[in-house]
């Protein structure tokens, strides 16, 4: 996937704003992918001039003008073009520093691994807090929208990214336990 999937795929239920791309992002993608505003920004710049959206400023009194965007035909295709493309295999491949270093932790004292697992595991337990929250999220962005399909596949993620967090944060549990338990 890439941050230009993800706008794209905004985009589809409707014009917004970098604004409102941005908010939309940060509360409905974040958990399986990041992007800074200015990221966002450079995208959508660069996703107009492959004709992928257009954009219209609407003058505004008092605050700055808007700059609002929708999905060209072209982008509508780049995005089922993209849809299309089978990426299960690539979903299962795990790229994990955290993981790499704990299998080379025997290099290390027991008690600074176990000090990063317990690290490691308050912030899934943090994200986990703000993922519960998503059922909300979906309710209030899904209630303007015509088909309310999307939000069976917008709680299909919210799901997952729970049962994630759950899993990683019981692994750690369990991690800490087997450790202390040899040292």
């Amino acid at each position: 996937m890439s941050l230009k999937h993800g706008l794209l795929g905004l985009l589809n239920y409707g014009e917004m704003t970098g604004y409102e791309l941005d908010k939309a992002f940060k509360v409905s993608l974040n958990f399986f992918w990041q992007a800074q505003t200015s990221q966002i920004y450079r995208e959508l710049t660069t996703m107009e001039k492959q004709g992928w959206l257009n954009s219209k400023i609407i003058p505004q009194v008092g605050k700055p003008n808007q700059k609002r965007y929708w999905l060209t035909d072209s982008g509508r295709l780049e995005l089922n073009r993209w849809l299309d493309q089978d990426e299960t295999e690539e979903a299962l491949n795990v790229k994990n520093a955290f993981l790499m270093k704990l299998f080379f932790s025997a290099n290390r004292p027991i008690a600074d691994t176990v000090e990063s697992l317990k690290t490691y595991q308050a912030q899934c337990e943090k994200t986990l807090l703000g993922l519960r929250q998503s059922g909300s999220v979906i309710q209030d962005y899904g209630s303007d929208l015509q088909d309310k399909r999307n939000m069976s596949y917008w709680g299909a993620t919210a799901s997952f990214g729970l049962s994630y967090l759950m899993m990683c944060s019981k692994w750690a549990e369990e991690t800490i336990n087997n450790l202390e338990a040899i040292s």
